[in-house]
């Protein structure tokens, strides 16, 4: 089961949750959502609208952590760590997992040096530790350590929630997408029915050659039994040819000497 499929029970667990809650006592469901470690999508609680209110009043902090780990990653926490609460370190876990799947949409090779650096790791040991402990096994990424070429490659890696202004960006490219393979198919369709024309000429020139072919072995039979009736109509014949116990009884002619 792809982890997406696997965490949509969790999803509806906490989206159930936050949505008998209201306040300061939604902040206990906003830390217990993200340090599961098997929920890695956050926009479905966002939208939850008693989570929603959060945003403008006193609890608003609440409402911009899990904005955070819908949508943000480990650099932006540490960017904005004035106005946001500590996290735990099952926070910060999560959040550095989905730093990788942000870095994965874009780029399918992460150089170790833009990993250390965006992850605030020390080490390449330390690095790959993370990547295979915390990201492999955890099934949201799979890929390939390059320890010669200093690069983790990327074969596959779980989706991040949309961000605003996202989903235009996305549907653009799936349009091109789709004017793309509609013009493939188009081609492909074009070269089957090319490749009809070329079969049924293929046939019909094949007929011709066979129609040829038992033409002439037609007048080559005919002409054959011509000549093979000629033949015996010669040797049938009364005196057609001479009868060779017939030559020999004839008197030869003498010649007469010349004077």
């Amino acid at each position: 089961m792809d982890i997406e499929e696997k965490q949509a029970e969790f999803i509806d667990h906490f989206v159930n949750q936050a949505s008998a809650q209201k306040g300061a006592v939604l902040g206990s469901v906003i830390l217990e959502a993200t340090s599961h470690p098997s929920l890695f999508a956050f926009s479905e609680i966002l939208a939850v609208p008693t989570v929603a209110e959060l945003e403008g009043t006193e609890n608003s902090v609440h409402f911009e952590v899990l904005r955070l780990f819908a949508h943000g990653t480990w650099s932006d926490y540490k960017s904005n760590s004035g106005s946001l609460p500590q996290l735990v370190p099952d926070q910060v876990l999560k959040l550095k997992q989905l730093t990788v799947l942000t870095l994965a949409e874009t780029n399918k090779v992460l150089p170790y040096d833009q990993l250390m650096l965006e992850l605030d790791v020390n080490n390449v040991r330390e690095l790959e530790d993370f990547l295979i402990n915390e990201c492999m096994y955890a099934g949201i990424v799979r890929g390939k350590l390059d320890q010669l070429r200093r690069c983790f490659e990327i074969q596959f890696a779980a989706g991040r929630d949309l961000r605003p202004g996202q989903l235009g960006s996305m549907i653009e490219t799936l349009s091109n997408w789709l004017g793309t393979s509609d013009n493939l198919l188009i081609s492909i369709q074009e070269k089957i029915k090319w490749a009809d024309a070329m079969s049924e000429l293929d046939k019909k020139h094949r007929k011709e050659v066979e129609d040829r072919v038992e033409e002439v072995k037609k007048s080559i039979s005919a002409k054959a039994e011509v000549d093979f009736r000629g033949v015996e109509d010669i040797y049938s014949e009364p005196g057609g040819v001479m009868d060779y116990e017939e030559d020999r009884s004839r008197p030869k002619r003498r010649r007469h000497p010349r004077s």
